[in-house]
């Protein structure tokens, strides 16, 4: 099977890190040269990556990064056992709430964006979680 490791493009580290461990209770790993912070505490290890704004995005990515609100497909969901507390947690540490908490069938939800534009979720599961909508 293969592992998973998410890589979050930043513009400034310090901050990043202060948000990630902070805001959602990460815990720095290891530093890997001045540009990249290890965070663990989580399924699967992140890795804040220092990437200027208007840097390319790739060698063929024909775009630039930038850290203003966007949108990515691909964005990381953490779950939390206690989602208002959380949500507070977040929230004082930088991230801005994007909508209302949402009551699911598998859960609680609120949705964010952390102080750099990335998008993601956090997610209470109900005692059935997912498969209160598996089909």
């Amino acid at each position: 099977m293969p592992g998973l490791l998410i890589n979050i493009d930043v513009p400034d580290l310090g901050a990043a890190e202060r948000f990630y461990t902070e805001g959602l209770g990460l815990i720095v790993g290891r530093r890997f040269d001045e540009d990249i912070v290890e965070l663990i505490g989580s399924d699967a290890p992140i890795y804040l990556i220092l990437k200027p704004d208007g840097s390319a995005i790739g060698p063929e990515g024909g775009g630039v990064r930038r850290y203003d609100r966007h949108w990515t497909p691909v964005h990381p969901d953490f779950t939390v056992d206690d989602l208002n507390t959380a949500i507070l947690k977040a929230i004082r540490a930088g991230a801005v709430q994007e909508g209302e908490t949402l009551d699911l069938p598998y859960g609680r939800q609120a949705m964010f964006a952390d102080p750099f534009g990335n998008g993601f979720c956090l997610i209470a599961f109900n005692a059935k979680g997912y498969d209160a909508i598996a089909t």
